[in-house]
């Protein structure tokens, strides 16, 4: 059965903090003319796919910045902390806004297209996949504690038909509200995988990233 966007609410929310510490003040640091921030953020209110667009933050002070249609929902301080896990985050924002799907997005994925966001979310909404996330596909040969994860040693296949591997950018996470009330999951049983290529995949986690992000822009 093929659940209608219509009979859906869709809700993005960006979790910030500004005291980031491998990137210091990064979400407000200018990645060409504007920081970091907005870049996500007009990404996802020109997603027709959702309906409300959240920061998520404990600092007023990044109002002014907000691009236009986006709320700012002031989050406890307590959330800050660098032990803070994700989860907790999580937790508080569904139990305060309510949504059918939840889209988690991130600053630091500031290159993520619209039609990628709005297409995984069609494939939750449409009731193809209970979940859904950014990743890149990697098709080369890839090892895991030690061992090799896609070959065998003693049968080294060509890279054409190797297995790929699938590797989790974090620029977002759709998620129906069950798959985080009941299982406490951001991706479900049948997760949607929207690959995403090298651009769409830069995530911004240290300086070296940030310049890279900013050659690219230029």
């Amino acid at each position: 059965l093929s659940i209608k966007k219509e009979t859906m609410k869709v809700v993005a929310f960006v979790p910030i903090r500004l005291n980031s510490k491998r990137v210091v003040g990064k979400n407000l640091k200018l990645l060409g003319d504007k920081p970091l921030l907005q870049y996500i953020l007009e990404t996802l209110t020109n997603a027709a796919s959702i309906d409300e667009v959240y920061v998520y933050c404990s600092q007023e002070e990044i109002i002014p910045l907000l691009p236009q249609g986006v709320k700012f929902l002031k989050r406890n301080e307590s959330l800050d902390r660098d032990e803070t896990l994700g989860q907790e985050i999580y937790d508080a924002f569904t139990k305060e806004i309510d949504a059918d799907v939840y889209v988690l997005a991130h600053t630091t994925s500031p290159f993520i297209k619209v039609e990628t966001i709005d297409n995984a979310v069609r494939q939750v909404t449409e009731g193809n996949h209970d979940s859904a996330f950014s990743a890149q596909k990697v098709q080369t040969f890839t090892w895991y504690k030690g061992q090799p994860l896609n070959y065998d040693l003693k049968e080294i296949p060509r890279t054409q038909t190797i297995e790929p591997v699938y590797f989790e950018t974090s620029a977002f996470y759709i998620f129906r509200k069950e798959i985080w009330t009941i299982e406490h999951q951001r991706i479900g049983s049948n997760p949607y995988i929207a690959i995403v290529n090298a651009i769409e995949g830069i995530d911004i986690d240290n300086p070296e990233d940030f310049e890279f992000a900013e050659q690219v822009l230029q």
